[in-house]
């Protein structure tokens, strides 16, 4: 259970910084309430994790998530240039997450 709420607050972490930036400085109220409930969210779901699994694993695997997520949806949403080498790296990350992952 701990890994399923685990990669569902890693999910949350792409939600809340991809709504930060589009808040443009909290200006702009839906977006700076999605980034509060999906912050509040993900760090909770992180803490729970973390009651199990092993803090640093649990750790990169949440930023590992939040990260490819964030730029992934970037880049297909155009506010990101696109690249192989960014799409390269972004894979090289996922499997790094996967590699924690079976190696726990």
């Amino acid at each position: 259970m701990a890994w399923i709420v685990l990669v569902l607050s890693g999910v949350l972490e792409a939600v809340w910084a991809t709504a930060l930036g589009r808040s443009e400085g909290f200006s702009r109220l839906t977006p700076s309430i999605v980034f509060i409930v999906a912050l509040t969210a993900s760090m909770a779901g992180l803490a729970y994790a973390m009651r199990t699994l092993p803090i640093g694993t649990s750790y990169a695997i949440w930023v590992g998530i939040g990260a490819a997520l964030t730029v992934g949806y970037a880049m297909v949403t155009g506010t990101e240039a696109a690249s192989v080498a960014k799409v390269l790296l972004i894979a090289g990350i996922v499997v790094c997450v996967v590699g924690l992952k079976v190696l726990h």
